[in-house]
């Protein structure tokens, strides 16, 4: 289950990760979009003042990408860009170099499942358009890839996914 950079990873304006889930992909599709404050580390991945307790996607086009306080505070991160249940989704991540919402800034994150057997799912994550933090890419991206770290997230994903999937 430990993710992994995609081999070739030569754009310094992407980072990408896959991660094996042992569950049926409708159940890591599941977990990713609708259980997602599961998994999300809120206490520490979150921009609001308040305490965060959801991580929630809305899932259509044009739906919010968003964390909710505690006192019911709702702090944006992006849209969603594209609905592909239970096979692709792509959300724009507007949170920018200081950690605030930023709608213009657009950069994206592309997720990918895709069956390996009956019970594996592959999940392939791409965050691009890095280029769009500008000066502060190299910095992004380097949290992205490695200290904030896209990757461990996926792990927790991937943990509470097969939790799942083992549930009778």
């Amino acid at each position: 289950m430990t993710p992994q950079t995609r081999s070739g990873d030569v754009d310094p304006n992407s980072v990408h990760k896959v991660v094996t889930v042992h569950a049926p992909r409708e159940i890591a599709w599941r977990v990713f979009t609708e259980k997602m404050g599961t998994w999300w580390p809120l206490a520490n991945y979150k921009i609001g003042k308040a305490k965060a307790v959801d991580a929630l996607i809305e899932p259509r086009i044009g739906g919010r990408w968003y964390e909710r306080g505690e006192d019911g505070t709702i702090c944006q991160w992006g849209s969603v860009l594209a609905w592909e249940p239970p096979s692709r989704l792509v959300l724009s991540w507007d949170i920018n170099a200081d950690w605030q919402y930023d709608p213009a800034l657009k950069t994206e994150l592309e997720v990918r499942f895709s069956a390996e057997g009956e019970n594996a799912t592959r999940v392939e994550l791409e965050h691009r358009r890095l280029d769009r933090y500008g000066a502060r890419r190299d910095e992004m991206r380097n949290i992205f890839d490695t200290t904030g770290d896209w990757g461990r997230l996926l792990q927790a994903f991937a943990q509470t996914a097969a939790a799942e999937g083992a549930s009778p």
